[in-house]
């Protein structure tokens, strides 16, 4: 029973993986969230308007308002209401019934028969109020239910104030059942992606909305703007689909479109090529998990420029040749260096290789200090330090001494940048006057101390680092260190003393269980005597 039991389990979780990897996965599926139960309750009673109704679209029943006026020697103006069977009374005039017509429709009928009984009058007819319908939800969403929305509600207002759908709702193959029986189907995809309102059309009182779950789907892949995995339809066209995933860019291959397909014995697949135009005009219909694949022009329109930040004449992007224009070249192009352009600490950066992650690193940087080896410990500070995508070469020597081993091939995408000369030593910690002092050649660190006013009173003197400005290189102070521009000097603090309340709860611990001992002692001389 036991094994039977994992074999189910297995079985479960094998088909809910199978479908997670093929399931419908565009974007517009986010209005599958679940929704605020109170926004769902405050639509239900405030109608909103979506620009002016289109008359002939609009369905007329009972609870729509008019306002109807009639101008001749008097004005007379009055609202009138259409009561449940669908009719609408007129005062002194009579009643017409307007249940189910189009809002023009209903106009010209009430129009008609008020000029039965008015001559030579103005009638103005006019659409005063929605009427409230209720309408049902059911089929793969979080909860059926009935809901009540006004009559100018469509069918994306009632999925959005409804609980939710399910994730594995269909929402290409929407199913709308009148109260009269009528079924229509709806594509609510073609309305959130392309704004096709025959696709989210008006619901009417009594409409039952079905969600059916998605079954079979199709793919496409490649330079489309919307790739993914959609429901499958069908007699749906190759060209339809493309279409709805937003058409090709433009860098993509037309010319061969591949579509992949299972063969009649649905286990071995096959391949069509065929060219965009084809497609358009042949009308092939997509078949049961096809895949779609537009492939991407190898080097089409690629931009091949490196770009140059800091103090140079002329900052800003470069054209180069793809391994042949050189680090020399573009700085030659630049218009040259500006005062204070510091050639030593100038950079180059490169994507390439520069987002690889090192799953030890990644390790280390979780795990406590005390946990780890010396040796794990030294690689994970040299690896802190290390400057991704940075290109060892040294600009001062390529530049002032000619210098052609310095001379590096460019590449797409590299990043030049010459900084300003960091004329001065950096002090952080425990000093008085911790801030930028100014570089003086041949001073060391107590000397840069001394003018940062001296050590603080919680300075740890003995504790004091220099932290290398080229290298990033953390060093303990010593006098025979030479101090270059930028370096940092570092003057950590003693570890704080015990606070108070910490203290004073430790002594009246300390002093309870002394009394503890004495009371003890004293409760035993007693019962000896």
């Amino acid at each position: 029973m036991r094994n039977i039991l994992k074999t189910l389990l297995l079985c479960f979780f094998c088909s809910a993986f199978a479908y997670s990897q093929t399931g419908p996965d565009y974007k517009e599926r986010n209005l599958l969230k679940s929704k605020d139960s109170l926004s769902a309750a405050s639509f239900s009673i405030i109608p909103a308007f979506e620009g002016a109704v289109d008359a002939e679209e609009y369905k007329i029943g009972p609870g729509d308002k008019f306002l109807i006026s009639i101008n001749g020697l008097d004005e007379n103006q009055f609202f009138a209401t259409v009561n449940p069977e669908g009719v609408l009374y007129l005062p002194r005039t009579g009643s017409v019934d307007v249940n189910n017509e189009s809002l023009k429709n209903a106009k010209l009928k009430i129009e008609k028969l008020i000029r039965k009984y008015y001559k030579s009058v103005d009638i103005f007819v006019s659409l005063a109020e929605f009427r409230k319908i209720k309408v049902t939800l059911v089929g793969d969403v979080k909860a059926s239910s009935t809901m009540v929305v006004t009559s100018n509600s469509r069918l994306v207002d009632l999925i959005n104030i409804s609980a939710g759908l399910s994730q594995t709702a269909n929402l290409r193959h929407i199913k709308i059942t009148s109260s009269s029986g009528n079924v229509r189907y709806y594509d609510l995809l073609s309305f959130l992606r392309n704004g096709e309102n025959r696709n989210n059309p008006f619901l009417n009182a009594g409409d039952v909305v079905s969600i059916e779950k998605s079954d079979v789907t199709v793919a496409i892949y490649g330079r489309v703007k919307y790739p993914g995995s959609y429901e499958f339809i069908e007699g749906e066209t190759v060209a339809g689909l493309l279409a709805l995933a937003g058409g090709v860019y433009e860098n993509a291959v037309t010319d061969s479109i591949e579509i992949i397909r299972f063969d009649k014995d649905n286990k071995t697949q096959k391949s069509l090529y065929c060219s965009f135009s084809e497609l358009k005009q042949n009308n092939l219909t997509l078949a049961k998990y096809d895949k779609i694949v537009v492939r991407e022009k190898p080097d089409y329109m690629l931009d091949r420029v490196v770009q140059v930040n800091g103090l140079v004449k002329y900052p800003g992007l470069y054209k180069i040749v793809e391994n042949k224009t050189t680090l020399k070249e573009v700085l030659n192009q630049t218009g040259g260096f500006r005062e204070n352009a510091s050639l030593k600490d100038a950079t180059l950066s490169r994507k390439e290789g520069s987002t690889e992650t090192d799953p030890e690193f990644d390790r280390l940087k979780n795990i406590p200090r005390n946990e780890m080896t010396d040796d794990e410990y030294d690689y994970l500070k040299s690896k802190s330090r290390q400057r991704k995508g940075l290109v060892i070469t040294n600009v001062e020597e390529l530049i002032l001494k000619n210098d052609e081993s310095e001379n590096v091939v460019l590449k797409n995408g590299d990043v030049i940048n010459v900084p300003e000369v960091k004329n001065y030593v950096i002090m952080l910690g425990q000093v008085v006057n911790p801030g930028n002092i100014v570089y003086e050649k041949g001073l060391n660190y107590k000397d840069y101390i001394k003018i940062a006013g001296g050590y603080g009173w919680r300075a740890s003197k003995g504790d004091v680092r220099i932290i290398k400005a080229n290298t990033g290189e953390w060093v303990d102070a010593d006098e025979s260190i030479a101090i270059k521009p930028g370096d940092t000097i570092w003057i950590p603090e003693d570890p704080p003393g015990p606070k108070f309340w910490t203290v004073f709860n430790q002594t009246l611990t300390i002093v309870g269980q002394v009394a503890t001992v004495i009371a003890a002692t004293v409760a035993v001389i007693v019962a000896t005597r």
